[in-house]
């Protein structure tokens, strides 16, 4: 059993939050062979590493005795808590930081049967070997010096996480506008479709095949847009004037549309740009979007 007080509590979270962002980063980095920053926040802490070492010591406490249960704990209790946070995360962010989808045995990308097994043998090695040590090493500082460290990174790690919330709010925003932006090429398409039908010049276009990916789309709305103009300067009696400044207005919903689109995905912020970059971040709902936003952060560095 642990009996510890709130402030060593709160100290083995930051340890652990450090520990898991040294491990991550470092696997990254020479996996990448890039220094790369991984994780949701600006300084060295990684949360979920930091919250799975609590779960993991707190769930063992009743099988400390017990391996076998201390493994099914593992398993069970990890496997909730990463299942909870990454469906927390992507409600809020609309991306996710980890995907599963790819693995064998995987529910909802969030969690799969590979990770679920070994968080029960990292609970194990956690609680018999790791934390020994650094529970000597934390009980040996003086109460004061711990209570005044533990205050210390408390405000810091707080105005991080708040900083770092408000950059993937900001991020999350610029999806959902440059989705929207989007959705409005694809009705301004649609209705050129229906303005081109209406006229026997349209059936080559009508034949053409419909598409909602961006770069396609630009090319038909501009290929319709410059086929209505030639059939209105060639024939204009054959058109309506209401025709002539729907066309108009369509061609100016296009311009604004298109231009910002291309505003909202050249990000300006140097920490969202770095979280595009450092994270394998994944979405469903704003996948083009979301690739469209990791290329341009790549080729800015590379700049």
């Amino acid at each position: 059993m642990y009996h510890y007080t709130v402030v060593q509590w709160l100290f083995f979270f930051y340890f652990y939050c450090f520990f898991g962002w040294c491990f991550e980063s470092t696997y990254v980095s020479i996996k990448s062979r890039k220094l790369t920053n991984r994780g949701f926040m600006r300084g060295p802490f990684l949360p979920i590493y930091g919250s799975g070492a609590i779960m993991m010591l707190v769930v063992s406490m009743p099988f400390h005795d017990n391996i076998v249960l201390t493994y099914i704990a593992g398993c069970i209790g990890a496997t909730a808590l990463e299942y909870v946070t990454g469906v927390t995360m992507e409600a809020l962010f609309k991306v996710r930081y980890w995907d599963y989808s790819k693995n064998k045995f995987n529910f909802q990308g969030h969690i799969c049967l590979g990770s679920t097994l070994a968080w029960g043998v990292l609970t194990i090695v956690m609680t018999e070997f790791v934390h020994v040590p650094v529970e000597k090493f934390v009980l040996s500082i003086p109460s004061q010096v711990l209570t005044i460290v533990t205050l210390v990174l408390t405000v810091c790690i707080v105005a991080d996480f708040a900083l770092s919330f408000k950059a993937a709010i900001d991020l999350r925003n610029v999806l959902v506008k440059m989705e929207q932006a989007k959705e409005e090429l694809v009705r301004i398409q649609k209705r050129l479709d229906v303005i081109i039908a209406l006229t026997n010049e349209g059936v080559e276009n009508r034949k053409e095949e419909f598409t909602e990916n961006v770069a396609e789309l630009k090319g038909s709305i501009e290929n319709k847009l410059e086929s209505l103009r030639h059939a209105i300067q060639t024939r204009p009696s054959e058109y309506l004037e209401s025709a002539k400044e729907e066309l108009l207005e369509l061609k100016t919903k296009y311009a604004v549309n298109l231009e910002k689109r291309n505003n909202l995905s050249t990000i300006k912020d140097f920490f969202q740009r770095d979280m595009l970059r450092s994270n394998p971040l994944t979405s469903v709902k704003f996948k083009e979007a979301l690739e469209e936003l990791k290329q341009k952060a790549s080729a800015r560095k590379e700049k």
